[in-house]
């Protein structure tokens, strides 16, 4: 069925709009705002565009890429005049297919075919952007894009090894501070954007050392807070690729450099710290190593003194590492409950703080610090307020632990619950669990009342 007059001509100018910022991506220098707007005209065009009729589209024959009448310029290799299958930045800004250009450097030509600039260094950097506009455009419009073979993704993956130790050896051999940092910059942006480049670490598993090394042997870099912040993220984002988690924790240096930068570095070298801290404790192996050298102490500072941001860094790393039983006696001595609760009574990341006494509120002792910084006050109060039912639930299984250990809170818990009646009502509509913690509580009430008029008949 053909589409209203007013849909084509939509369609047509968000084509034209998207081919406008497609071509001023590519040309390079573009902000960040571009990539944005970029992203949004794609999905309008989508909906404008394919709408309903995508389950028609999929029931077709799917016609070759070649075959394609209007694919946009700015999704065909200059080289080859054929569709991206791997689009890559040069030194110059200009995309090509990684595959032609690849092929012209190793013929040995040092300049950008397109601009005739001489490049400096031949590095090829993932255009993840072009990538995915042009994946949703030939999936709209009914193309196919052949698979890589077997070759190409092995060339793929020694280009980014060789990519990595282009940038890598500037950092660790370089005379210039200027071009170490540069350099340090570049691999953060990397690892960011491409898991091609996080994949590398595998290969090269002592590479955390050897930068942090070069960091501390150059004065340059050694007290510049942004080489810092560069080097933690560096880290961080090596974390998530899940098979370096226990290459780093491996390695003599990552750690005790993380930690270092939570005690000692700016506001955001240590909340990518804590980031980074979280990510590694996936691993028990870690857990245990980050506990015994020290990071509990200063998320905890963290957790209290830090920016919005690194708190909740701080506080996913906290109960990460509170997973293992010996980590959770580190955090209770370095004064993990007085901070949660003063934070939970100010209506500050009530669900984190609840989440993580929750945790603790196994252990007797910790639960006897939980009654005298006035737990289960606070407790009754996020029963009360929150609107979470996570933070309800949280709050029932600390009140729960509070009773067990303590039952002369029963009274201060009674008289709420004559006024409030948050128990009975979570009693009702809580979690599962909620429901079974509030209900144990209600029925040690009732026994302890039971006992009490017994005794006072007995008495009598």
């Amino acid at each position: 069925m053909a589409k209203p007059p007013a849909a084509e001509e939509e369609a047509a100018a968000l084509r034209r709009r998207l081919r406008r910022l497609v071509a001023t991506i590519t040309a390079g220098g573009a902000g960040a705002e571009a990539f944005d707007e970029a992203a949004a005209a794609l999905a309008a065009l989508r909906e404008a565009q394919v709408g309903g009729s995508r389950k028609g589209a999929r029931g077709e024959e799917t016609r070759s890429a070649n075959e394609a009448e209007s694919v946009p310029a700015q999704f065909l290799c200059p080289i080859s005049s054929k569709i991206m299958r791997d689009p890559v930045v040069v030194e110059s800004g200009q995309t090509y297919d990684r595959r032609y250009i690849a092929e012209w450097f190793s013929a040995g030509n040092q300049m950008c075919p397109q601009t005739q600039q001489v490049l400096l260094n031949t590095t090829l950097i993932p255009n993840l952007l072009i990538r995915s506009l042009i994946a949703e455009w030939c999936t709209e419009n009914g193309f196919a894009l052949s698979p890589l073979e077997k070759q190409e993704e092995d060339h793929i993956c020694n280009s980014e090894q060789r990519t990595f130790d282009e940038i890598f050896n500037k950092i660790t051999s370089s005379s210039n501070s200027t071009e170490r940092k540069q350099a340090i910059k570049g691999l953060r942006l990397l690892t960011k954007r491409s898991s091609e480049f996080r994949a590398v670490l595998e290969e090269r598993p002592d590479s955390i050392s050897q930068m942090t090394f070069a960091r501390f042997s150059n004065p340059g870099l050694q007290n510049d807070p942004q080489v810092v912040e560069d080097m933690v993220t560096i880290i961080l984002n090596f974390s998530l690729h899940d098979s370096n988690k226990k290459i780093i924790g491996d390695d003599p240096e990552a750690i005790p450099f993380l930690i270092w930068a939570l005690k000692s570095g700016d506001m955001g070298s240590r909340s990518n710290s804590a980031a980074a801290i979280f990510t590694l404790s996936a691993l028990d192996s870690n857990k245990e190593k980050i506990g015994e050298l020290g990071a509990i102490e200063p998320l905890i500072d963290l957790l209290e003194h830090g920016s919005i941001i690194a708190k909740k860094d701080a506080a996913s790393a906290i109960f990460n590492l509170c997973m293992l039983h010996e980590n959770r006696s580190i955090a209770t001595r370095s004064g993990i409950v007085d901070v949660a609760i003063r934070a939970i009574g100010d209506q500050s990341l009530v669900e984190e703080f609840l989440a993580i006494l929750a945790l603790l509120s196994s252990n007797y002792d910790m639960v006897e610090l939980m009654i005298e910084f006035g737990g289960a006050t606070c407790m009754l109060q996020a029963m009360r307020e929150s609107e979470c039912k996570r933070s309800k639930e949280n709050a029932a299984v600390v009140l729960f632990s509070i009773c067990m250990y303590n039952r002369a809170k029963l009274k201060e818990i009674e008289a709420d619950e004559n006024t409030n009646g948050s128990l009975a009502s979570l009693a009702q509509n809580g979690t599962p669990r909620a429901r079974r913690k509030a209900a144990a509580i209600l029925e040690m009430m009732k026994k302890t009342k039971t006992i009490h008029m017994h005794n006072r008949h007995s008495s009598c």
